[in-house]
C-alpha cells in the first residue's frame, strides 16, 4: 500500500505542529556546521538513543522498555560488545531513554536533542504512530539512522518517504483481515453488523478507511459513528446509534483508558455485542483487570508476540518462552507483547552496527537496509518502502489459572505456525 494514498499526519504536517522541535529543526538548517561537527563526535561506546512513553496514556506500551533494553544491552555487551573496524576494537553499547510523556510533541522535541545535544549514533522508537512517526521525521530531517517497531506500517507511512528510518511490524491490512477472518468463523451466529469505535488520531484513521473498503466486500455492513477524541467521557450517542443499527460485532482502536470508559458504559446501558475486538487497548493485563469485574471475559485482540510464537534470540538463542518467563521471574509481572519488539529493537541494532563495522551515519543506514535477520518476533528484512512485515494471531482474554487474566490464542489461519492454545469462546458472556 502506497504511503502516499494513507490520510493521517504526514510528515510535513507534524512538524508544523510542533513548535519546540521545530525550532531545533531549523537551527540545523540555520547552523549546518555546528550539526556536522555534532555528528562527528568519538567515544569509546556506541550510543542509542530510545525515546520512550514511560508516562501518559500510552505508558503500558512503554512499561517494559527498561528492562527488556537491558536484557538486550547485557547480551551484546556480554560479547564484548561491538566489534566496529573502523575503531578496530569492540566497544559497548550504551543507551539513553527518554520520556515522552505519551506526547507527539514532547517524543519530538526529545528525538531533537537526543541527536543534537547527547550525540546518538543510531535511533530505536516504538509504542504507536503517536511516537514513532514524529520521531521518524526528526530522524529524516537529520540523517539520523532509525530502527522503528511497534506501529501499524500503513500509519507509520503516511510520514515517509523515508531514508534513514526503517520499521518493523504488522500491516493494518492484515490485522483487519485477521479480525474479519475471526469473525468470519463465528459469522453464521451473528448479523454481520460491525459498529466502529475510531477515534480522531492516525490509527483510528486508518482504521475507518480500511474497514470502509473492506466490510463489505465480505458481506459485512459497518456503523460508523465518526471520529471523537481522546478522553471522550460520554458514549451514549454512539451506544444508542449501536443499539438502534442492531450492532452485534464491535472493533475499536482506543488507548487503555477510553476504551475502559466506552465498555463500562456500553455494559451500563444494556449493551453486549456478541464479538468484541478492541486493538491497542486491551494488550496488556493492567488494561483488562482495569475494567473490573468479568468485563474481560472473550474480549479479542491480536496477538503480535507472545510465549507461543516459535522464534529466538539471535543474541542468545533465547525462546519466547523463556523471555517471558524470564520478565515474569525478575518483575512478578505477567507478560505483553511489546517486550519482544523492544527486545527486538536492538537485536537489529547490534547486527547493522556489526555489519557496519562504522559510526558513520550513512554506513549504518545502508546496513539497516541490507538486514536480513531471524529475531525474537521473526524473520526481518526490508523491502523498498523500508519496512519488513512480522506475523500476526488472533487472541481472546480468559479467566487465567497464573494470572487473573490470560491471553489465549485463539486464531492462527495465516500463521499455524504460531500454535492456537483455546478455541474461542463465543458469544460474549453478559
Amino acid at each position: 500500500m502506497e504511503g502516499g494514498n494513507n490520510k493521517g499526519i504526514t510528515r510535513r504536517d507534524f512538524i508544523k505542529k510542533t513548535s519546540v522541535a521545530g525550532a531545533a529543526l531549523g537551527a540545523a538548517a540555520v547552523f549546518p556546521a555546528f550539526t556536522k561537527k555534532a555528528f562527528a563526535a568519538k567515544r569509546d561506546y556506541v550510543l542509542i538513543g530510545h525515546p520512550n512513553p514511560s508516562t501518559g496514556p500510552l505508558a503500558d506500551f512503554g512499561a517494559s522498555s527498561p528492562w527488556a533494553d537491558r536484557k538486550a544491552i547485557e547480551a551484546i555487551n556480554k560479547k564484548g560488545g561491538i566489534f566496529i573496524k573502523e575503531l578496530g576494537k569492540k566497544v559497548p553499547v550504551k543507551q539513553k531513554l527518554v520520556d515522552t510523556e505519551s506526547n507527539p510533541t514532547k517524543a519530538a522535541e526529545l528525538a531533537s536533542k537526543l541527536i543534537i545535544k547527547d550525540k546518538v549514533d543510531l535511533m530505536i522508537v516504538l509504542h504507536t504512530p503517536d511516537t514513532v512517526n514524529p520521531v521518524s521525521s526528526v530522524c529524516e530531517r537529520y540523517n539520523m539512522p532509525c530502527i522503528s517497531l511497534d506501529a501499524p506500517v500503513e500509519a507509520w507511512l503516511t510520514g515517509g518517504p523515508y531514508k534513514w528510518t526503517y520499521h518493523v511490524f504488522w500491516t493494518a491490512d492484515s490485522l483487519i483481515d485477521m479480525y474479519i477472518s475471526m469473525w468470519d468463523e463465528r459469522s453464521s451466529k451473528t448479523n454481520k453488523v460491525v459498529g466502529g469505535l475510531w477515534p480522531n488520531d492516525p490509527d483510528g484513521v486508518l482504521f475507518a478507511e480500511l474497514f470502509t473498503k473492506k466490510l463489505p466486500a465480505r458481506g459485512y455492513k459497518m456503523v460508523d459513528p465518526g471520529r471523537f477524541p481522546f478522553f471522550t467521557k460520554d458514549f451514549s450517542t454512539i451506544i444508542n446509534k449501536f443499539k438502534k443499527q442492531k450492532v452485534e460485532i464491535i472493533n475499536s482502536v482506543l488507548i487503555p483508558p477510553d476504551w475502559t470508559t466506552a465498555w463500562r458504559q456500553f455494559h451500563q446501558q444494556g449493551f453486549v455485542p456478541k464479538i468484541a475486538t478492541a486493538a491497542k487497548s486491551i494488550l496488556f493485563p493492567s488494561a483488562v483487570e482495569a475494567l473490573g469485574g468479568n468485563l474481560a471475559n472473550g474480549l479479542t485482540t491480536e496477538v503480535w508476540w507472545s510465549p507461543h510464537h516459535p522464534f529466538k534470540s539471535s543474541l542468545t538463542g533465547q525462546t519466547s518462552r523463556e523471555l517471558c518467563d524470564a520478565w515474569e521471574k525478575d518483575t512478578g509481572k505477567q507478560w505483553t507483547p511489546p517486550i519482544g519488539f523492544k527486545y527486538a529493537g536492538f537485536e537489529i541494532a547490534y547486527d547493522v552496527l556489526k555489519r557496519a563495522g562504522s559510526l558513520d551515519k550513512e554506513k549504518i543506514r545502508a546496513a539497516i537496509g541490507e538486514t536480513n535477520l531471524s529475531t525474537i518476533v521473526g524473520s526481518v528484512k526490508f523491502n523498498q518502502e523500508h519496512y519488513s512485515e512480522t506475523p500476526l494471531v488472533g487472541g481472546q482474554w480468559v479467566k487465567g489459572k497464573k494470572w487473573p487474566w490470560e491471553l489465549e490464542i485463539v486464531y492462527n489461519k495465516e500463521h499455524p505456525e504460531i500454535r492456537k492454545t483455546a478455541e474461542i469462546m463465543f458469544p460474549l458472556p453478559k
